[in-house]
């Protein structure tokens, strides 16, 4: 399930803290194995607590924290709407309705195609931006109007030959 090459990246993160905190390397590796299967299943969750030397639960309880690990498979482009109180005060909470009727899904749920999952989130520390979402974990995106959000899927979508 898990790769060499993985185990690999696993030992490069679990080698920059001393022998005895090596489960400090819990989040790398989480991170780490979403980036080769795309999400984090229980099967890893096992994998990384055994590797750490971890309880599993003291692994699942860092996955279900953090939103930033997928727990089943997700689309192509994970689209996290914050809904907290600032963004809702500036319609973080339409945001997350607009993408729901563009993209034909509800909070939660993943487009026919795999492309795009749709999720609200707790606080991205952007307040004075907001409305703001989080594409892929990564990629920050402000003032998230419907034409910015048009912008946004319709350009993902273009950029994979499915207008």
């Amino acid at each position: 399930m898990i790769s060499e090459a993985t185990k690999a990246r696993f030992a490069k993160e679990v080698a920059k803290y001393p022998t005895e905190q090596a489960q400090s390397a819990v989040m790398a590796c989480l991170s780490i194995v979403q980036q080769e299967l795309g999400y984090v299943s229980p099967e890893s969750e096992k994998i990384v607590a055994d590797y750490l030397g971890m309880a599993p639960m003291a692994v699942h309880e860092v996955t279900t924290f953090y939103n930033m690990y997928n727990q089943r498979p997700v689309g192509k482009y994970k689209l996290n709407v914050c809904t907290n109180l600032p963004c809702q005060l500036r319609d973080g909470q339409k945001a997350l309705h607009y993408l729901e009727n563009k993209l034909g899904v509800v909070m939660g749920e993943t487009t026919k195609d795999g492309l795009f999952t749709l999720q609200q989130c707790e606080c991205l520390g952007a307040c004075a931006d907001s409305p703001v979402m989080l594409v892929n974990d990564r990629a920050m995106c402000s003032f998230m109007s419907n034409d910015k959000l048009d912008q946004l899927v319709d350009g993902l979508r273009a950029a994979e030959g499915k207008q």
